[in-house]
């Protein structure tokens, strides 16, 4: 693992509530959501925005976009493909602590 990638990771579990929404499929749905935001807005590309879900993804990765620029001076010079890579990384992180790995049993409680 990317030592970049874990960088990020501990800012993203330590700053960033949208990776704890109460069901795994939603918070995979968010980490997915916001990252692949993330990933265009950190390539210089401009998200689709054309549902409410996309808007509300894009809002959060703007925020976390903006803090990784400032925190993280490495991520300036990164190139697309660096970034990609680090970022697949990152959502592998949270998926797996905050969903695969996860000790709370009401993310996949059946009455729920």
């Amino acid at each position: 693992m990317d030592a970049r990638a874990e960088e990020l990771f501990d800012y993203v579990q330590e700053r960033c509530l949208w990776q704890f929404h109460s069901r795994s499929w939603d918070r995979q749905e968010n980490i997915e959501g916001i990252i692949t935001k993330g990933i265009e807005l950190l390539q210089g590309k401009t998200p689709a925005a054309d549902t409410p879900k996309d808007r509300c993804f894009l809002a959060d990765a703007r925020i976390m976009v903006a803090d990784f620029r400032s925190g993280f001076p490495w991520i300036k010079d990164a190139d697309a493909a660096e970034i990609q890579q680090v970022m697949e990384q990152l959502a592998q992180l949270l998926v797996d602590v905050t969903v695969t790995h996860s000790k709370n049993r009401e993310l996949s409680h059946h009455l729920y």
